[in-house]
């Protein structure tokens, strides 16, 4: 559905995966190899995206600076680029399933400093090599490998060889939104708006532009 969304329920048996493209110029280098309409993904277990989990950069002003990372719509990476596109897709699982998948993120955030960003891996997908890393995960593989820790193993391949795209055309998932991230009806629109005030306030004095 592009720019509406489904009827919600805060059910405790869903999980949700968000897919975004934020435009920048790594991410049209991605694009062009997989040629994919998003290339990133996060995981979250609640519509409104507040509790948003994914593998990426660490740092706003630095790509290469990436691992774990506690996604922030509001203050975070994605602030800097407002016209970020998205879909949002729910899964349906079950409660035992979603405890579980919380259970190995909650590992994942104990031990964060342990875990690398898997830049080598995205080399495999282009290749279509299976190169897994010890604790080292990009975006999409560790999102699926969290899936499969809750027992939901939807691919018959490798969670290093899963790209966004992947997720996008499994049958399992629901697209509830599809636009603007910035569009997305749940989002707390007081936040937004106060972004948007400051983004004015900083082009105004010159500073930060993505």
């Amino acid at each position: 559905m592009i720019g509406t969304v489904t009827e919600f329920t805060k059910s405790k048996s869903s999980i949700y995966v968000l897919l975004t493209d934020t435009g920048t110029l790594f991410t049209s280098v991605i694009k062009q190899f997989t040629a994919d309409p998003y290339n990133h993904a996060s995981l979250a277990f609640d519509p409104e995206l507040n509790d948003l989990f994914s593998f990426g950069r660490k740092s706003s002003a630095n790509p290469w600076t990436a691992g774990f990372v506690e996604e922030n719509l509001y203050e975070g990476t994605f602030r800097h680029f407002p016209d970020t596109r998205c879909i949002v897709l729910r899964l349906n699982v079950s409660q035992r399933q979603r405890a579980t998948a919380a259970q190995f993120i909650q590992y994942i955030q104990s031990e964060r400093d342990a875990y690398r960003y898997n830049l080598i891996g995205l080399l495999g997908v282009l290749l279509d090599c299976d190169l897994q890393r010890k604790r080292a995960y990009f975006c999409s593989q560790f999102v699926a490998d969290t899936l499969r820790h809750a027992g939901l193993s939807l691919w018959n391949k490798p969670v290093s060889l899963v790209t966004p795209g992947d997720f996008l055309r499994h049958p399992a998932f629901e697209p509830v939104y599809e636009g603007r991230l910035y569009d997305y009806p749940l989002l707390d629109r007081e936040r937004l708006d106060g972004l948007q005030a400051s983004a004015q306030t900083t082009n105004r004095l010159g500073g930060y532009t993505a």
